[in-house]
């Protein structure tokens, strides 16, 4: 999660905190189907329209970390090393998210997503979202010079492996050979001679 800096922006990110704490463990504990905002409020100890002020949804609680997320894809192109090639640089930070989601702590909250068909709905909308901000990353990139459609079908390559790797039986072999993939996908839109196009 981004720091803020001022005291007025990191009081509304304890606040923010706070509520995505405590919407996640009641959550956990009664069930998502059973609590509604303002019982999230009530165990936060804010108003409604506190919750709302940070949150746009009750699906939105559960997904606290979605724009880390996606500012964490988008990054591993605008902010990797000159003349990296673009795939191996959105690999390794797949292979760090997804070993943030597979851990011990993860499972609950995966079972109650997975139980839940509002959170899978709001989880698909949510990887959409971040394959196009994904896509428009990598079309920004003058190095790069590909095809919108290619960036945006990459981008969903990309989303999607988090996504299968995240479930597999050995999610770290997983991504290695979901990459490998990927990587002969974009090498085959590359324009020849590029070196920050490819490995």
């Amino acid at each position: 999660m981004t720091v803020p800096s001022g005291r007025r922006e990191r009081k509304k990110a304890a606040t923010r905190q706070k509520i995505a704490d405590t919407a996640l463990r009641v959550f956990l504990e009664r069930g998502y189907d059973r609590v509604g905002i303002r019982d999230v409020a009530a165990e936060a100890d804010v108003a409604v329209t506190t919750v709302f002020s940070h949150f746009s949804s009750k699906e939105a609680l559960v997904f606290e970390q979605d724009q880390d997320f996606e500012q964490s894809l988008t990054q591993a192109v605008t902010n990797r090393a000159p003349h990296e090639p673009l795939i191996p640089a959105l690999r390794r930070e797949i292979q760090a998210l997804v070993r943030h989601c597979t851990g011990d702590s993860a499972a609950p909250i995966r079972r109650m997503i997975d139980e839940s068909p509002a959170l899978r709905e709001y989880e698909e909308s949510m990887g959409l979202r971040h394959a196009e901000s994904l896509a428009t990353a990598i079309a920004a990139d003058p190095d790069l010079s590909q095809t919108t459609t290619a960036c945006r079908t990459i981008a969903r390559f990309v989303i999607d492996a988090y996504s299968l790797a995240r479930d597999a039986a050995d999610p770290q072999t997983a991504v290695d050979e979901i990459f490998r993939m990927i990587e002969a996908a974009w090498t085959v839109t590359c324009p020849s001679g590029n070196p920050t196009c490819t490995a």
